[in-house]
């Protein structure tokens, strides 16, 4: 955990923001646009914006915000009993994180100008909360301190391909945190292996800054948002979505700025990305069978099964995904888990909308 530089002054104020408006396509065909990942219990068994919520309540109380479309807000508010409408903040058309974090900075800074602000996925699996907490106050500080925009890096298990990449720089005086030398995303398998024995962390996509500093390295940097913040200022929410690039903050603002830094993410993170993390989040068998649902398992191994409805039996097979949901069956093997939105790409419309 970062050891934090502490000073007479008191902790910044802490705002989380919960990035929660993506549809997870590659857990289709349980994953839909009525109903994204995020409401799926892929880590435990409430859904993943429950977790994410219980998780980080305690550290900042009523200081959040979660990030969503019109179309979502009834489904979580079932899902998240007692929270109401105003700490939604609705989305008026999807554009990126770079946008969206714009608007919500832009918010916040209106609010409380000293503000700090962690941006949080509502679709990642935390092994250990309370160590989660700990992260993300201390990088508060950091990030305050420092005046640094920093990201989370997870030490790596496995030559992941599917994760963004981080290669830690100079540490910065006072703390085991550490500048960002070099971005990369999603590499190829041999190179992710290459960066495992180089010590390039997993770049969580967790997100911890002054938003103050943040809009002013936006300004500085990504003139795609910088020219239409006056939108902001106006109140002109719905002009700024329509006007506003598809961008993320990583290929936005991160791989431009010169203020970008870095905490270790000692906590027990998982993306939860696609069908291939169940088993590192959910327990399996004595054969490493994951099931969800009414699913057996004959003489298989290493499966993963989802029975919405029904019940499935895997008999004699290995190494694959089975999923049975709003009347379509998936099959498909394990080490292809990644490839959903390519299989959504190739299938008609109705299979691949299934909400319409």
């Amino acid at each position: 955990m970062p050891a934090s530089t502490r000073s007479s002054a008191p902790d910044p104020p802490l705002w989380a923001v919960i990035l929660a408006g993506g549809i997870g396509s590659r857990f289709w065909p349980v994953s839909t646009p009525a109903r994204p990942k995020q409401l799926l219990p892929l880590a435990t068994e409430r859904p993943l914006i429950s977790d994410t919520i219980e998780r980080i309540v305690p550290l900042v109380g009523e200081r959040m915000r979660i990030l969503a479309g019109e179309h979502l807000v009834e489904p979580m508010l079932g899902a998240l009993p007692g929270l109401g409408r105003d700490a939604f903040m609705v989305e008026p058309r999807a554009r990126g994180t770079a946008p969206v974090l714009v608007w919500a900075a832009h918010a916040l800074h209106r609010r409380e100008p000293d503000a700090v602000m962690a941006s949080l996925h509502a679709d990642h699996a935390i092994a250990f909360d309370a160590a989660f907490r700990e992260v993300i106050a201390d990088t508060a500080r950091l990030a305050a301190h420092h005046q640094r925009l920093f990201t989370l890096g997870a030490t790596p298990t496995r030559p992941e391909t599917g994760y963004g990449y981080l290669l830690p720089g100079t540490p910065l005086e006072g703390s085991d945190a550490f500048e960002v030398e070099r971005f990369v995303e999603k590499p190829q398998r041999s190179v992710a292996e290459q960066y495992l024995r180089e010590g390039y962390l997993w770049n969580t996509g967790i997100f911890i800054w002054p938003v103050a500093l943040f809009l002013d390295e936006i300004r500085r940097h990504t003139p795609e948002l910088a020219e239409l913040m006056p939108l902001l200022d106006a109140g002109d929410e719905q002009s700024f979505f329509e006007r506003a690039p598809s961008l993320s903050i990583d290929h936005g603002l991160l791989e431009r700025s010169d203020r970008v830094a870095a905490a270790r993410a000692s906590f027990g993170w998982d993306d939860v990305g696609a069908w291939d993390a169940l088993p590192r989040t959910r327990a399996g068998d004595h054969a490493g069978n994951v099931a969800l649902g009414d699913a057996h398992f004959v003489e298989a191994a290493r499966n993963i099964a989802w029975a919405e409805d029904g019940s499935l039996v895997l008999f004699g097979v290995h190494d694959l995904v089975v999923v049975h949901a709003g009347g379509i069956t998936l099959v498909a093997p394990r080490g292809r888990a990644q490839d959903m939105k390519r299989l959504l790409e190739q299938l008609p419309d109705r299979l691949s909308h299934p909400d319409g």
